[in-house]
Parts: C-alpha cells; sequence; structure tokens
C-alpha cells in the first residue's frame, strides 16, 4: 500500500484552510477559503478525481477527519457514499468513537502504525489536510508520492506544508501542469 498526499497550496507553502473561511481558524487565521476562488477549476478537479476515482483509502488526522465528515458527509454531496464505502485511518490520541462507517483509529505510535500498514496489500490511501500527520510521517520515508495544486497566491501566514523544523528533503518532479486558473498541478516523490 502506498501513501500519497493530496493537498492545495499557496505560493508561500501554506496549506490551511483552502475551502472554507471557517474551515481551520486555528491561531486566529482568518484568511480561510483561498483555494475556492478557484474551485471552478476543472484542471484542478479531474486530478482530483483522477487519483480518487482510482480507489483506496484515505489516512487522516482527527481533525481533518472530523471536517470532512461534517462538511461532506452531512449535506447532499457526490462524494457521501464513495467517502462512506472507502477505508478510513484515523491519527489520533482521542478516545472519542469513530462515528464514520469503515473508520480504523490509529493510535500510540502512528508512524509504526502506517508503517505496517504499507506493507499490506491493497489500494493508495490518501492523505488531506493532516499538515501534523504528514510532518510526522515523511521524515520516516512513509510517503509515496504528493500531488499538490499550487494556487498563485501568498498568504503571509498559516501552517504550511513543509513548515520550520521539517526534515531537509529533495523531490523528482514527475508531471507538472498549469491550469486555466494559474494553479499549478505537480506531482512529487520524495527521492532517498
Amino acid at each position: 500500500m502506498r501513501i500519497v498526499v493530496i493537498n492545495h497550496l499557496t505560493l508561500d507553502g501554506v496549506m490551511q484552510g483552502p475551502g472554507r473561511a471557517d474551515e481551520d481558524t486555528r491561531d486566529g487565521f482568518e484568511l480561510g477559503g483561498w483555494a475556492a476562488e478557484r474551485g471552478s477549476d476543472e484542471a484542478v478537479a479531474r486530478a482530483w478525481g483522477q487519483r480518487l476515482s482510482a480507489g483506496g483509502g484515505y489516512l487522516l488526522g482527527r481533525r481533518t477527519y472530523e471536517d470532512v465528515l461534517s462538511h461532506w458527509n452531512s449535506r447532499d454531496s457526490p462524494f457521501r457514499d464513495s467517502l462512506n464505502r472507502a477505508p478510513k485511518y484515523v491519527a489520533s490520541n482521542s478516545a472519542e468513537p469513530l462515528t464514520w462507517p469503515n473508520s480504523t483509529l490509529l493510535s500510540g505510535d502512528v508512524p509504526a502504525a502506517v508503517a505496517e500498514l504499507k506493507q499490506s496489500p491493497g489500494q493508495d490511501l490518501h492523505i488531506m489536510g493532516s499538515g501534523a500527520l504528514i510532518t510526522s510521517l515523511a521524515p520516516l520515508g512513509l510517503i509515496d508520492e504528493y500531488l499538490l495544486c499550487i494556487h498563485p497566491v501568498v498568504l503571509g501566514r498559516g501552517r504550511k506544508l513543509f513548515g520550520d523544523g521539517f526534515a531537509p528533503t529533495d523531490f523528482e518532479l514527475v508531471d507538472a501542469a498549469p491550469t486555466a486558473t494559474g494553479v499549478i498541478v505537480a506531482n512529487y516523490l520524495p527521492r532517498s
């Protein structure tokens, strides 16, 4: 099983709150919704759709799991049924139950649990959002691929995908394409 990060980023590396103003207001972040301005970009939707429609499941931090559940599962969403059917692995030390079908809690030594998952046969597990989870897995070589949609905006603040303290990493660019709205859809593999 492979672990693939799929995320929106600004030019300055911010990944916080791309979809909605109220998505992630931690640390007083008031700039949420910055990716939604280009939300109708067909090339971005196609890149995400191709990757996610290939099957597999999700590996999420608790915060992202709860946000996805509350946003996409509580309304008449075209993603609702596929999200409910997909396996979801949730990194969390919270004892609160996971209420979404096909959800498995990963607690304690999450990187060890993910390393064990990677040894299992199966389709890709996709990480969306979940910056703390990514930061805990990347230095251990547990992330196999990054599909990043880099938006032509600089926010100057917010939580970054590759923030301070991230382990130095070299990447190989596999594919990149600009979209009509100026987003760059880039696919990277970390080099060992």
